[in-house]
């Protein structure tokens, strides 16, 4: 950006932030209207539209576009046809990958990640041989505000109340249950948070863990992390999980 002035660099970069979000809006809408579609409207009665729905809220999502993605799902909006799609596939250095996608056309979308892959040395699996290598879990990940904070309360409370693995890394707590314990786990932590806590709840997600992680070299670690970047930039990519080890 040498040459511009200062105000069309923050310009620049303003641009470029409302791209994201607005890319974020709009994956994260279309999770709430596949969650909507499946089992109804009710976030009360739906534990997927529950955690959808607090996705949106972590990115700050307007209310009304929240309610229209709702609305889309339970057919009370017109709208494109969308269906959850995942894929499997192997990444440069054999490392695993599951690529989670919404999508309207599942033939442009497995067009364009077969693309993907192949431009960074990677390519697709057949169904079932690389998942066995994941374990689908509820996380819930907390923030430390401040690095003094003590988590053994929480942590023992946790593994009371079913957490099966507690990862503590850079601030954060991560504890990992079975997908079915998440909600009363996540409302067993809210309960014993108190408003001044110095430890808040960060995000909330059903996850595909990896059994066992591998490591790599740092170029092929370099050209994964590239891999990842493109995949992410594509619309209809939701999540993707990887074996990778950090």
């Amino acid at each position: 950006m040498s040459g511009h002035s200062h105000w069309h660099q923050i310009r620049h970069k303003k641009g470029a932030a409302d791209i994201k979000k607005g890319k974020i809006f709009s994956k994260i809408a279309r999770m709430i209207t596949v969650a909507a579609k499946e089992k109804g409207g009710d976030p009360e009665t739906n534990p997927k539209l529950r955690l959808a729905i607090e996705k949106a809220r972590e990115v700050n999502m307007p209310k009304e576009n929240i309610e229209k993605a709702i609305k889309r799902g339970t057919g009370e909006l017109e709208g494109t046809k969308i269906e959850e799609v995942t894929y499997e596939a192997y990444g440069p250095g054999g490392i695993a990958l599951i690529i989670e996608t919404i999508t309207d056309n599942k033939n442009r979308t497995i067009s364009e990640i077969k693309h993907i892959l192949s431009k960074f040395g990677a390519k697709l699996a057949d169904p079932g041989s690389v998942s066995y290598l994941f374990e689908k879990k509820g996380v819930i990940t907390l923030k430390k505000e401040k690095p003094e904070a003590s988590t053994e309360e929480i942590e023992l409370l946790a593994i009371e109340n079913g957490a099966e693995d507690i990862k503590t890394r850079n601030g954060y707590l991560e504890i990992q249950t079975k997908p079915e314990n998440l909600e009363n786990l996540k409302q067993k932590i809210e309960e014993n948070l108190k408003p001044e806590s110095p430890i808040k709840i960060e995000s909330v997600s059903l996850d595909w863990i990896a059994q066992n992680y591998l490591e790599t070299d740092d170029k092929t670690k370099e050209q994964l992390e590239k891999l990842f970047e493109a995949l992410d930039e594509n619309d209809d990519v939701q999540e993707i999980y990887s074996n990778l080890k950090d």
